[in-house]
């Protein structure tokens, strides 16, 4: 039984991708889903902000293939921006791991940001205005009672976005392929896997640490939610 359960060197490099991937897709979107969330919050009146809501939300009703095919087309190396990052910064993106965490960012963009948002929309306006009063600026007021009192909000949104990230399979695969050892991430590796003969054990292992690994964020997700909500009341 032992023996079934031990990974190889392949499959913990998959396991070691997904998690590098998820992370860094959600560290890096998760400043511009704060600034968009709390725009959408509380921009109730500025032009076009429907646009913008439908347009923060489209991956979830685009198939993710489609979502893949426009990166592909924006970030690949002969597209405008693709272009543009790798003749001027030297950033790639197209077939490889920096592509792969930008698909599962977009991907994850719209459940981070409507948690964040949904988070703003509760907090008391009193209690901002409060502060205010006491001669607190704007940017003091946001870093040091918004931002506490939506930090379930955030946490969740956070947790939402790298368990899509873990789970992202269609808009990954079209934009940088399925390459081992630089795109193949689990949901990759085990779709892989259940194409080649004798392949089930394999993709049963890594199924089971797929499933142990979105448990445990979803466990821990929980616990700092509930800490969090628990300090921003004062209990």
């Amino acid at each position: 039984m032992s023996g079934f359960f031990a990974l190889t060197p392949e499959e913990v490099g998959a396991i070691d991708l997904s998690l590098r991937v998820a992370f860094w897709a959600t560290v890096c979107s998760l400043p511009l889903g704060i600034a968009v969330a709390l725009l959408l919050a509380r921009g109730q009146r500025f032009w076009g902000r429907s646009v913008v809501n439908a347009v923060v939300h489209l991956p979830l009703v685009l198939p993710p293939v489609v979502t893949g095919y426009i990166l592909l087309l924006l970030f690949g190396r002969m597209g405008p921006i693709g272009h543009f990052l790798a003749q001027s910064l030297g950033i790639v993106f197209a077939f490889r791991w920096t592509g792969a965490a930008l698909a599962c960012a977009i991907m994850g963009f719209p459940l981070m940001v409507r948690s964040i948002r949904l988070s703003f929309d509760t907090i008391d306006r009193r209690l901002e205005a409060a502060a205010g009063t006491l001669g607190a600026s704007p940017f003091w007021i946001f870093v040091t009672v918004t931002l506490p009192l939506a930090l379930p909000g955030i946490l969740a949104g956070i947790v939402l976005s790298y368990a899509r990230a873990m789970g992202e399979f269609g808009a990954t695969i079209t934009f940088v392929s399925n390459i081992p050892g630089e795109t193949e991430t689990l949901p990759l590796a085990i779709y892989t896997l259940i194409q080649v003969p004798g392949g089930d054990a394999a993709a049963f292992r890594l199924t089971l640490v797929s499933i142990a690994i979105s448990f445990l964020a979803l466990f821990l997700s929980e616990v700092l939610i509930e800490r969090a909500t628990r300090r921003a009341l004062g209990l």
